[in-house]
């Protein structure tokens, strides 16, 4: 599909014949009916989630895209130097406002360049492909509107002989346990020639009170973004979930280096999900486990590198080693 304002230079591709509730149902069915129940991330981000993560990400509490941006305009010269790419291709592009940073550092030595951001919100897509396009006369945005599975698995990633840069920024690795995150780079390493690079942005351990705060902001936004997903099954898979007999909740557990998100519910209720012909029962401050974030060491995220089957090329890091962004290449 072209976005009409700049049919030439912006498309967005739907790789999947699906239904878009389909995988959504799945993920309810198995999520809400387990013995401890839980629901994917991803489905935080519609229209709605994807402006209020953007709102997360300003506030004063949450530090890694602050201290990620910097990061990254300190050493991207040096990242385009080692990766040369004629294509990058982003996992969760979102806003795409951080990769904004290498598309022009790109194009300061080449006279063109293909991004291929993977997002699942169509809206944070349109957006960032016509703003990119209108900055950068020479880019060509071929957007994927799906998961990472299915993008990375899409017919405009692999024809792409090219050399590529694939960039998977914000932490977000995090989201996944580490037989997920192995398998999702590898999905990543399959697709790379031996000229290619992967670009990862990681959180690391740090200061608890830190990590508390940056799940737990003053405003409550981030309460908000996590009740989103009962919003978005409620209008999908028509829903009764009253979001008032439901709360946030966030903690580090060190144990696990991770941050866990949870919503908890207030009160004991029954909530039909007419799409699926299914009610879930719910105990009073029963939880929903809505996201895990985990925290790296420097030796942990190179094990995760190395048994994806890639080797860090190099790893840079702030002065307060909040953070790290690892450039690799294939093993």
């Amino acid at each position: 599909m072209r976005v009409s304002a700049y049919e030439d230079r912006v498309y967005i591709h739907k790789p999947s014949a699906a239904t878009p509730d389909s995988n959504l149902a799945d993920d309810v069915r198995a999520g809400l009916t387990a013995a401890l129940k839980m629901l994917p991330p991803k489905y935080f981000y519609d229209e709605i989630g994807s402006e209020l993560f953007e709102q997360i990400c300003a506030t004063p509490e949450y530090y890694p895209t602050r201290i990620e941006h910097g990061l990254l305009e300190d050493v991207v010269d040096k990242i385009v130097d080692l990766s040369e790419p004629k294509v990058i291709v982003e996992l969760g592009s979102g806003s795409s406002r951080k990769t904004e940073l290498l598309l022009q550092a790109v194009l300061s030595v080449q006279p063109t360049l293909r991004y291929i951001p993977i997002d699942v919100s169509e809206k944070a897509l349109i957006d960032a492909g016509e703003r990119l396009v209108q900055r950068f006369l020479p880019l060509t945005v071929d957007a994927l509107l799906a998961d990472y599975e299915e993008g990375l698995k899409h017919e405009r990633v692999r024809e792409q002989q090219a050399r590529k840069l694939f960039v998977f920024l914000g932490g977000t690795i995090g989201n996944f346990d580490h037989d997920e995150a192995v398998e999702l780079m590898s999905s990543i390493r399959r697709q790379m020639g031996d000229d290619d690079r992967f670009l990862l942005g990681a959180d690391r351990v740090k200061d608890h009170d830190a990590l508390h705060r940056a799940y737990n902001d003053e405003r409550g936004i981030t309460a908000q973004f996590n009740l989103n997903v009962l919003r978005v099954i409620n209008r999908e898979l028509d829903a009764a979930f009253d979001l008032q007999t439901f709360e946030h909740h966030a903690f580090y557990d060190p144990e696990l280096s991770r941050i866990e998100m949870h919503l908890i519910s207030k009160l004991a209720q029954r909530v039909p999900i007419r799409a699926l012909d299914l009610t879930v029962e719910f105990g009073r401050r029963e939880s929903i486990l809505t996201e895990i974030s985990r925290k790296f060491t420097v030796q942990g995220l190179t094990q995760l590198i190395e048994e994806a089957d890639l080797v860090v090329e190099r790893h840079y890091e702030p002065e307060n080693r909040y953070f790290s962004l690892i450039l690799a290449r294939p093993a």
